[in-house]
């Protein structure tokens, strides 16, 4: 049975030209966070609005896991609207951040996101989403490409170490898939390059895409 919502669209009094949406997508430990923050770093340095969502700090608030939930709302609210690691959450983690990113985009933000977003079709459905309220190009994918071996040794949560223990079921990249873009707008070397160098090739693209000034 369709539940009847009686929710109508109000348009804002203001019209805002668009920000865009810059979604950093790879492995653990391949260094999305930390080169989405130096973009951060940089757009702020030349005036231009930005914010950064992280993968973690999300999971602190909007995305909270049960566990984090149960003890404020209950374990029915938490085992409603708790998010673990499985793919059906892992969806429902990204559905909610490509709206939240829809609606920053729409203030005018550079909107940064640094999620592991596993799995290709959560990944375009959040393209979808941002798109279908601006324009082409309001969505850039960015894959930050490391190996799984260099993400591993890395290790900067020991999750990888977990995993391989035994300890940490789900693990991406160890007994769950990660599905790399097929389509990016940009490919990011993680390995062989410094963030700064990195955070310099996305800053051109959003100039060449007029997102942000020329200087």
């Amino acid at each position: 049975m369709v539940e009847t919502t009686h929710v109508t669209w109000h348009r804002a009094a203001v019209t805002r030209p668009r920000g865009c949406v810059v979604w950093f997508t790879g492995l653990s430990g391949c260094g999305k966070s930390t080169i989405a923050n130096t973009v951060d770093a940089k757009l702020h340095a030349l005036g231009v609005p930005s914010f950064v969502l992280d993968g973690d700090n999300v999971r602190h608030g909007l995305n909270a896991s049960p566990a984090m939930l149960a003890p404020i709302h209950g374990e029915a609210f938490a085992r409603r609207f708790g998010l673990s690691f499985s793919a059906e959450d892992r969806e429902e983690n990204i559905r909610r951040i490509a709206a939240v990113t829809e609606l920053f985009c729409s203030a005018g933000l550079a909107t940064l996101t640094a999620f592991v977003s596993p799995y290709r079709r959560d990944r375009e459905l959040a393209r979808r989403h941002v798109e279908s309220s601006g324009a082409q190009g309001d969505f850039l994918e960015v894959f930050v490409d490391a190996p799984l071996e260099v993400c591993e040794a890395r290790d900067p949560k020991g999750l990888y170490k977990k995993a391989r223990a035994g300890e940490l079921k789900g693990f991406t990249g160890i007994d769950d898939p990660y599905e790399p873009p097929e389509k990016p707008e940009l490919v990011l070397q993680s390995a062989e390059h410094r963030p700064d160098i990195l955070a310099d090739e996305v800053i051109a693209y959003l100039r060449k895409l007029g997102k942000i000034p020329r200087p």
